[in-house]
């Protein structure tokens, strides 16, 4: 099977810090892959690099087959792979929909003066997504309304309305309540299955990983420690002694 994300031989290091160091990790279609490992460990930068935030000092990432370095985040965008940040990234003076008409109308290059919005055809496709992720409920409140939970469903909403085939997540439910973690995440998983959509999620949480991933990668010192399910991931004794720590 291709691989949608190929990267191979990446190296990266920020000072004296090395955050990739012969880093080749794949991505395949329909994944829903976990990148767990300490604090530093460079987890984040790989997500970086595969959304031109970065660019790495040595090796390759292509995704599709086609090479992606030295692309910028808008045009990797517009390839298909995008990205949710650990802190939602919404227009907090905007309602809800508003927001999502503003996604709609950038991926639809529908340049409308924003007071003609309510009024573009892709209005029910951006209401469909808030349907999709149970916030249909919140559309006409201000964003900055909205609790952590919601906040964070909306974002996923927004990079949907992109139409990627592969969305990259840094830590999808930090800050939001534990009571809730699992009612987000199974919402979340609904929604990228009913749009097709591949997922690297970076986790520090073990029950989420083992709960939601089908691949398990450990970053750890700028190296991938260990790669597989999360079933021989999470029992290997050298993951648990280095990185979960229990």
């Amino acid at each position: 099977m291709s691989a949608l994300i190929s990267a191979r031989e990446l190296a990266i290091s920020f000072g004296g810090v090395i955050a990739a160091e012969d880093v080749s990790l794949e991505v395949f279609e329909g994944d829903h892959l976990a990148i767990i490992g300490p604090n530093g460990a460079g987890k984040t930068t790989f997500l970086n690099i595969c959304t031109g935030y970065l660019k790495p000092q040595a090796g390759s990432v292509t995704f599709q087959g086609k090479s992606i370095l030295g692309a910028s985040p808008r045009a990797i965008t517009r390839m298909g792979i995008a990205r949710a940040f650990q802190i939602p990234q919404l227009f907090t003076e905007q309602t809800v929909l508003e927001n999502m008409l503003i996604a709609v109308a950038s991926q639809a290059r529908r340049f409308a003066p924003f007071t003609s919005l309510m009024k573009i055809p892709e209005r029910k496709e951006a209401e469909h997504l808030l349907v999709l992720v149970g916030c249909d409920d919140v559309m006409d409140r201000p964003a900055s309304e909205l609790p952590e939970g919601k906040r964070k469903l909306v974002d996923i909403a927004l990079a949907l309305a992109l139409k990627p085939k592969v969305l990259l997540m840094d830590e999808p439910t930090s800050g939001v309540a534990s009571s809730e973690k699992f009612a987000i995440m199974d919402t979340l998983l609904a929604a990228l299955k009913e749009e097709q959509v591949t997922s690297v999620f970076v986790e520090h949480d073990m029950e989420m990983v083992s709960r939601y991933a089908n691949r398990v990668a450990v970053w750890n010192a700028g190296h991938i420690q260990s790669q597989g399910t999360p079933e021989e991931v999470l029992k290997d004794p050298e993951v648990v002694r280095t990185v979960i720590g229990v």
